[in-house]
């Protein structure tokens, strides 16, 4: 099997190291041509790529108001006999008020306008979409932000989001190789309050859960993330790809985090017990 992948994010990777590990030969692009990787706009070497793939995943984001993917090798992906993915984000759904959406819900009506439409075209193409909520994993996730002193708790009531460890991400869209094309939300099964989940990360520490700050002394970009509220359904994916996530809620991910860190994620303050927290 050999897999192109538009752009190796911290997702991205995980997937191409366990695809390496199965036997896959996995090729990446990269706007520097960084070793292992050809550049994206060596549009030859791509081609090349994109006609030997048997696989081809995108998980480039939109970039100036287009997707730099489709505009650049759209016509030869259509032409491509191999199946193709898009990692997507669950931003394409808007704010909700903190209601379960799943893949029927529109899209387009948030803030992410972009990357809706870049959304729709993939899917239009034939693709398999991925729509992922926030994603944490080995090396990034509250834990580490917390053990930094890089989190904080926001005074928001009621708002909630969901997420999804990266490993049943990589799950996820293995399991899509060999289901049907269309969107798929893949999210873990409680949705929660940011805040629930920096203070578990907390306790997980040792520490005392971060302060709370006023929402108005957040950068523009982070204020517009709480002001869009939904819990992600992944009923479908579980239907229709016979997929479950490993690690169903955050105590479960953040504690198997915690567990195989080594050394183990310390603070730089002295750890203090925090006994009114979950």
């Amino acid at each position: 099997m050999r897999l192109l992948i538009f752009g190796l994010g911290y997702t991205a990777q995980a997937l191409a190291d366990r695809l390496r590990g199965d036997g896959w030969r996995v090729v990446g692009t990269s706007r520097d041509g960084r070793a292992g990787t050809i550049r994206f706009d060596d549009t030859d070497a791509v081609r090349r790529e994109i006609a030997v793939a048997t696989h081809i995943l995108s998980s480039v984001p939109p970039a100036d108001e287009a997707d730099p993917v489709l505009r650049t090798y759209g016509a030869d992906l259509l032409r491509a006999d191999a199946w193709r993915g898009y990692l997507s984000s669950t931003g394409v759904y808007g704010d909700v008020g903190g209601a379960w959406v799943d893949e029927t819900a529109p899209t387009g009506t948030g803030r992410r306008s972009a990357r809706a439409e870049a959304d729709a075209a993939w899917l239009a193409s034939g693709a398999h979409v991925f729509r992922l909520p926030g994603i944490y994993g080995p090396g990034r996730s509250p834990l580490d932000r917390v053990a930094k002193g890089a989190s904080h708790r926001v005074d928001v009531p009621g708002q909630v989001f969901s997420r999804c460890h990266v490993e049943d991400i990589v799950s996820g869209v293995i399991a899509g190789m060999n289901g049907p094309a269309g969107a798929y939300n893949l999210a873990d099964e409680l949705p929660a309050s940011p805040n629930d989940v920096v203070a578990f990360a907390a306790r997980l520490l040792g520490m005392e859960p971060p302060p709370f700050v006023a929402l108005e002394t957040l950068s523009p970009m982070a204020q517009g993330f709480y002001a869009e509220n939904r819990r992600i359904a992944n009923g479908k994916a579980k239907r229709m790809l016979y997929w479950s996530p490993r690690y169903p809620d955050y105590r479960a991910g953040l504690r198997a985090l915690s567990a195989m860190t080594s050394p183990p994620i310390t603070s730089a303050a002295p750890a203090a017990a925090s006994a009114d927290q979950r």
